[in-house]
């Protein structure tokens, strides 16, 4: 058997990718309005949604319930998000940013924005086309494999 190089690996690779990319964002939006990743996946997914549930944020944000759960307090503890229930079904509750979360969202969207643009500025416009493709193949691939187990 050949030992697994986790340099060559696909999904060591995405992994370090993913982490590399979002702790740079962050170090922005962290250093200037004190929420981490977590946060501000949250706020992102409310501000693009403008009233979502979270159960269905973790859904598109691929977040953990507890992870969900805890970004959501802290959110909500600071006064940047509210949480109104669903009158048809108790059991659920509806997230929206409050004014306070909405002028830090459209804050940090134009710096989330400019880095993304910063990073595929070394991609040329063919390169970033066949990035999105192959993002979106592997995106698709992995989420109807079987576990590896």
């Amino acid at each position: 058997m050949q030992p697994l190089r986790l340099n060559e690996f696909l999904p060591y690779r995405l992994s370090v990718l993913a982490a590399v990319v979002s702790e740079g964002l962050a170090r922005s939006y962290s250093e200037q309005f004190g929420i981490g990743v977590p946060e501000w996946r949250v706020m992102a997914t409310i501000g693009e949604f403008r009233s979502i549930t979270a159960k269905a944020i973790g859904e598109h944000a691929h977040m953990g319930k507890v992870k969900v759960s805890r970004a959501v307090a802290s959110l909500e503890g600071r006064g940047l998000i509210q949480r109104t229930q669903n009158a048809e079904d108790m059991r659920e509750a509806f997230l929206v940013l409050m004014p306070a979360g909405d002028d830090m969202y459209r804050q940090i969207v134009p710096m989330a924005l400019g880095y993304a643009e910063t990073l595929r500025a070394g991609l040329s416009r063919d390169e970033v086309a066949v990035l999105d493709q192959l993002i979106d193949k592997l995106m698709a691939r992995a989420t109807v494999m079987p576990s590896a187990g």
